[in-house]
């Protein structure tokens, strides 16, 4: 006789996935509407870092008040240890920096739609990530649900990218400073990704210290770059917050939201689902544009969202068994 399971773990499984999806619908919409938002109340004069800089600021606020509000600040505190930090959170944050770092190499020297195009390898990698690490297996619908997600991206590549002028260079230009520094920058993104997911759901790492802690790598090393960087001298000539007006701080905020969030899906989903949250919100963005500037979606995005919708239905409905060895 087949074992019943007790209604408690049902009931706590069930609120579990309820709360999954009203952290990716969140954080679909966040990542849909950033865009939007930015373009509305950040101004052309604003230095990039500075509000970089204050969206991780933001976050660490944001995670510390939670932690204080859910009462596991102080176990946090007390329990806290540097070599746990860097293993957890400290290896994805610099993997992070350095995959940033190869996308600005790569998007100078390739056209928008190649770059968009490769940049959605990084699902491939995180599902190959979380299952090399994590041991994370993945049913041969959900694996058809990836592929199905990966044409979606790359119709939604074509649509933004055919309204994109394309950047003409030598082939070896191409190779080495646009095609490669993608693909490496999609494997360090799953890497990372699933490194995050380790972190969360094995070592047990709370998902909103993993923002603290992340949060402060990441504005070290961009603070570290500021040392020669243009944006850098701009801060020293003008001050940190030119260019800022109190509505400025809507889209900070708003970004500091969504990295919370993001640590959220990962940690009780992760990192593929976010993969599946990052093409939906290509969609909204466009949905949004629509309903707010009037622009119509691309034939390519409404080819795409029947197919998005499809491999979210099929990933979810089909999750990995373990087949059951017969006594």
């Amino acid at each position: 006789m087949a074992a019943v399971k007790p209604k408690g773990s049902q009931w706590s499984s069930e609120n579990t996935n309820a709360r999954v999806w009203l952290y990716s619908a969140l954080l679909t919409l966040q990542y849909g509407a950033q865009p939007l938002i930015s373009k509305c109340f950040i101004g052309k004069e604003v230095i990039v870092t500075s509000s970089v800089l204050m969206c991780e600021i933001a976050k660490v606020i944001c995670a510390l008040i939670v932690m204080a509000k859910d009462g596991s600040l102080e176990k946090v505190y007390n329990e806290w240890t540097l070599v746990g930090a860097l293993t957890a959170s400290g290896l994805p944050a610099a993997i992070y920096a350095l995959q940033n770092s190869l996308l600005q190499i790569s998007y100078k020297n390739l056209d928008s739609l190649t770059f968009s195009i490769l940049n959605q390898t990084k699902i491939i990698f995180t599902a190959l990530f979380t299952y090399l690490i994590l041991r994370q297996k993945q049913s041969i619908q959900q694996i058809g649900a990836l592929f199905l997600l990966i044409v979606a991206a790359v119709l939604l590549s074509i649509g933004e990218g055919s309204r994109k002028g394309s950047r003409s260079g030598s082939s070896d230009q191409i190779l080495f400073y646009g095609i490669i520094p993608v693909l490496v920058a999609s494997l360090l993104s799953g890497l990372a990704s699933a490194l995050c997911q380790w972190a969360s759901q094995v070592k047990k790492h709370s998902s909103y210290l993993m923002t603290v802690e992340m949060s402060f790598v990441g504005s070290l090393c961009l603070l570290i770059s500021t040392s020669k960087s243009p944006d850098g001298e701009a801060i020293r000539r003008h001050g940190f917050l030119y260019g800022w007006t109190p509505l400025t701080l809507i889209p900070v905020l708003s970004n500091a939201f969504g990295g919370i969030l993001v640590g959220l899906v990962t940690s009780h989903a992760g990192g593929v689902r976010k993969g599946f949250v990052i093409v939906s919100a290509l969609i909204a963005t466009a949905l949004l544009q629509f309903v707010f500037e009037g622009k119509p979606p691309s034939f390519f995005c409404l080819v795409a969202l029947p197919l998005v919708l499809c491999s979210i239905s099929i990933y979810q409905k089909y999750p990995y068994q373990v087949k059951k060895k017969e006594s």
